[in-house]
């Protein structure tokens, strides 16, 4: 254990860097709450996103880092701002006409679209918290709605109302002159309307802690700050939540960034100690777009998990978590290969290097075994050329490629079949395009296929990978990468594929033979 830690000081992995920082919070003294607590924030306005499991995510992978070196306890909330005024109606959600008769009442008051909860923002809670539990997150679920009606946000609120002035003049200076006549802090719920208002405060009573304002038909009212009957607007909500829990850490994404001063600094005048923050990008969908949840683009975890495993999507979003990154159907299997690549790998890695890992976070230490015989790609490859509708065809020739290896015996690769059976028809195989070889192309594939049907070396994917590349310089291809892309183009539909000895080892020669044969005779589409 001494070995781990020590690697764990001096790991270059982003986890160990942010859980240093979080640890070096509490070098000399521990926390008076006796534990380090670790928050992400969710705003429920529409339907939970991919990227909100990733902020979870990486929230857990920095937890348990400072676990390993740490044994002050820990805790991770998820914190819901289910108090925030539906703003606009999602895209992507039905009788958005209906909705449109609640903008700015809070999201648990307003109707569920969907007719399953209590409310709109009872729903999207609900599903935020099936989507984490999916993957086995410990967490703490906490709605803002409960947690300002219950009163646990009662002793910040009243000390806000004793702080407003010094509060208000840091939001004023971030403010433009126009919208500084009319800000406050404090947005109170109309009684009589059930409407988040945006108002200006007329009186701000610190002894009494009550707010007066003017509701929007000018009637001048009196509300207590505690009992649910006013929130924080949003920048506030931010610095006095990490004030009222103590917040250590926090993930956000990079449109967050040039707040961190303001969320920090009102953290502060509400005598907190502002967290250590962790600056995300943001996931972009296959047109380079932001990922919304008003808009429903992307990908969401349902649909990752239809193509792919959990532990695929985890290691796509430890991977560069302050690069922008494509988040679309196509970056499935490569992240599938590349996953189990790395499982391998850590067999035989070192403390030091088994820490720079991505596995290492993924499973928590605890790092199971790869018993992927043949890669991601490779089964989508064996799909297209089978006509597979289900994965027991695949299993026909995984199983005579490995004869040991089983769906009971193998079962991540039976799930991995699976999937590829998916993907495929759903991806890969409505955008197929065959074409028919060159004259140079079809002398090299007559050539490869005369090696072949005279071929005795039985199934080793090396030395039939040196054939194809024999034949390949022989006929002059140059580049030589040029030989391989005609091969994935006649005999797969495809520009890119896996390496061809390994292919024909997995497939089998007299099927490539009969695979070539159709092609050189034009009958693939």
């Amino acid at each position: 254990m001494t070995a781990l830690i020590d690697a764990a000081m001096t790991s270059k992995a982003w986890p160990f860097e942010e859980a240093r920082r979080i640890l070096k919070r509490y070098e000399k003294v521990p926390p008076e709450k006796g534990y380090v607590l670790f928050e992400t924030g969710y705003g429920p306005s529409g339907l939970p996103h991919i990227g909100t499991f990733g902020e979870v995510l990486r929230t857990t992978m920095v937890r348990r880092a400072f676990e390993v070196m740490s044994d002050i306890p820990t805790k991770l909330i998820c914190f819901s701002d289910d108090m925030d005024g539906l703003r606009k109606v999602p895209d992507n959600v039905p009788s958005p006409e209906m909705l449109r008769e609640h903008l700015q009442r809070p999201l648990t008051r307003v109707p569920d679209p969907f007719g399953e909860y209590d409310s709109f923002g009872h729903y999207n809670n609900a599903m935020l918290r099936r989507f984490l539990d999916t993957f086995g997150f410990d967490y703490e679920f906490y709605s803002a709605t409960e947690f300002y009606a219950s009163g646990r946000f009662d002793e910040t609120l009243l000390l806000a109302c004793e702080r407003y002035d010094d509060l208000m003049a840091v939001m004023l200076k971030s403010l433009r002159e126009e919208r500084q006549q009319t800000y406050s802090i404090f947005l109170p719920i109309s009684p009589t309307t059930g409407r988040v208002l945006y108002v200006p405060m007329k009186e701000v009573n610190a002894k009494d802690g009550t707010v007066t304002f003017d509701e929007e038909d000018g009637t001048e009212t009196t509300l207590p700050v505690t009992g649910g009957n006013v929130k924080f607007q949003w920048k506030p909500d931010f610095g006095a939540r990490w004030a009222a829990l103590g917040v250590d850490f926090e993930p956000y994404g990079k449109e967050h960034a040039p707040n961190t001063p303001i969320y920090s600094n009102i953290c502060r005048v509400l005598g907190g100690r502002a967290p250590e923050v962790f600056t995300y990008e943001l996931f972009l969908d296959e047109i380079g777009q932001k990922i919304s949840k008003s808009m429903g683009n992307g990908i969401s975890i349902d649909e990752w998990l239809t193509y792919a495993s959990t532990e695929s999507l985890s290691y796509f979003m430890y991977q560069k978590p302050k690069t922008a990154k494509r988040l679309f159907f196509d970056v499935i299997p490569k992240a599938v290969d590349e996953y189990h690549q790395q499982l391998r790998a850590y067999v035989d890695q070192d403390e030091k290097a088994r820490l720079a890992n991505p596995v290492f976070h993924i499973h928590q230490g605890e790092v199971p075994v790869s018993n992927m015989v043949v890669p991601f790609a490779m089964l989508l490859n064996l799909a297209s050329v089978s006509g597979a509708k289900d994965k027991e065809t695949l299993w026909g020739f995984i199983g005579r490629y490995a004869p040991d290896a089983t769906p009971e015996t193998h079962p991540d690769m039976d799930e991995a079949a699976g999937h590829a059976v998916r993907y495929f028809n759903d991806f890969v195989r409505p955008t197929r395009e065959f074409r028919a070889p060159s004259e140079m192309e079809r002398a090299a594939l007559e050539d490869l296929r005369g090696r072949l049907a005279d071929w005795d070396g039985g199934a080793d994917p090396e030395e039939l990978q040196s054939m194809v590349f024999a034949v390949g310089k022989q006929h002059g291809f140059e580049p030589l990468r040029d030989w391989f892309k005609a091969l994935y183009e006649v005999l797969l539909g495809a520009s890119q594929g896996p390496r061809f000895g390994g292919f024909i080892a997995l497939y089998g020669v007299p099927e490539t033979i009969t695979l070539m044969d159709r092609a050189l005779a034009g009958e693939l589409s």
